[in-house]
């Protein structure tokens, strides 16, 4: 698995994830409250650095370490 999420998108997934739980902590009630765990999928590909769909795509928006 090699990485291909990185910079500013990783940041990206990451704040959109948190976002998105934090906002099923406060609207667990609601009838689309489920939607907001779909937060877990962006936060855990920014965590991880590595994309599925990226992979099968062939796109990386890691940067080339020299």
């Amino acid at each position: 698995m090699t990485k291909n999420v990185g910079g500013i998108d990783r940041i990206a997934r990451i704040v959109l994830g948190l976002a998105l739980l934090i906002g099923f902590a406060f609207n667990s009630g609601g009838a689309y409250s489920w939607a907001y765990l779909l937060g877990i999928i962006p936060l855990a590909t920014g965590l991880i650095g590595w994309c599925p769909p990226y992979s099968l795509l062939g796109i990386n928006t890691c940067s080339v370490k020299k």
